[in-house]
């Protein structure tokens, strides 16, 4: 029986995981190589030192890493991807919603970050090996 739905689909050829990889990216370059390139050039632009836009860029990262678990979960999915995957979204959400973590936010949101690549990734890849095992 093939396989047809999305949620496989996106599983198995890891394209919804390298998309999230390019949204958590844009997070870390955000929190890190923005600022620096604007201290450098010694400039300001409201855009990148805004608030805003760490909570754009978190609510980006929401809904598809939220589908990457949910597809991932309900396919069985290993319990490693999903709770990195969720520390990640969680360490995001609180470095950019909660002022008490204000303070330790670039470290947050780095951390974060780093979590959701690194479980997009491993779960794009094991996907793809997955895939073309099948093939075969």
């Amino acid at each position: 029986m093939k396989e047809t739905t999305l949620a496989r689909k996106a599983g198995r050829d890891g394209t919804l995981d390298f998309f999230a990889i390019g949204v958590a990216t844009l997070c870390i370059l955000h929190c890190l190589a923005l600022p620096l390139l604007i201290s450098a050039v010694s400039l300001s632009i409201p855009f990148v030192e805004s608030e805003l836009t760490h909570k754009v860029l978190v609510l980006l990262a929401l809904p598809i890493s939220l589908y990457a678990i949910y597809a991932d979960a309900k396919r069985g999915g290993r319990a490693a991807f999903i709770l990195t995957a969720t520390a990640g979204l969680a360490l995001l959400l609180g470095a950019a919603f909660l002022e008490i973590m204000e303070a330790h936010e670039e470290l947050l949101t780095t951390t974060g970050s780093i979590l959701l690549v690194a479980a997009h990734l491993w779960r794009a890849t094991r996907g793809s090996a997955k895939a073309a095992t099948h093939k075969t």
